[in-house]
């Protein structure tokens, strides 16, 4: 078992409790209804980005781990939903967690197709962020890329940090970590210190 394959599951599951957590906030859905979402969120992202890339079958049709992730994900939000709600800035952190992981491996999987480094580094953004622009969407919310807040730009800054640690010979675990852990950071200290990209156009 690969850190990739390791950590391509633990985003998946990361992602469903999000999704759940966040339909819940906003329709109060049955468990159908939890569920889509949090699949949703789970695959959208690495689904767009194997659509593209043309590689095929999908990852959640060919290894049905996915979805056993996805579906313990939204049990551990239902099972801990009082005490995850209380802790506000837990979605935050589940999501952050999501995000990084899907990243890398989204990166990596399209540097092993052959694609240009810089095609990698968005497609590897694709995989992070696509699933929550569909959650976000579906539960009636403005996508979180459209607010004022470094979150894709996060993803960019590890999916580039990767393929420079790559070019160099880093070893890949190392690699891994050390690219999920810049997103991380940069999306904590975003967060906490409101930090945000400039305005497109000026009031």
């Amino acid at each position: 078992m690969t850190i990739q394959y390791i950590l391509e599951i633990l985003g998946t599951g990361f992602f469903s409790i999000s999704g759940a957590l966040a339909a819940n906030d906003k329709a109060k859905p049955d468990w159908f209804g939890a569920s889509f979402i949090g699949f949703i969120t789970s695959i959208g992202g690495g689904s767009l980005r194997d659509i593209l890339l043309g590689s095929y079958p999908l990852v959640w049709i060919h290894d049905t781990n996915f979805m056993y992730a996805i579906f313990i994900g939204v049990i551990l939000a239902s099972v801990f939903f009082k005490i995850l709600i209380r802790l506000r800035k837990t979605f935050f952190l589940f999501d952050t967690f999501g995000i990084a992981m899907f990243t890398i491996v989204g990166t990596e999987k399209a540097l092993s197709l052959g694609v240009h480094p810089m095609i990698a580094a968005i497609m590897g953004m694709f995989s992070a962020v696509m699933g929550g622009v569909i959650r976000d969407v579906l539960t009636n919310e403005i996508p979180i890329i459209f607010k004022k807040e470094i979150y894709a730009t996060a993803c960019l800054a590890g999916a580039i940090l990767y393929l420079v640690l790559n070019y160099i010979g880093c070893e890949r675990n190392a690699n891994f970590l050390l690219s999920a852990l810049l997103i991380i950071v940069i999306r904590i200290i975003a967060v906490r210190r409101n930090l945000s990209l400039p305005k497109f156009t000026k009031e």
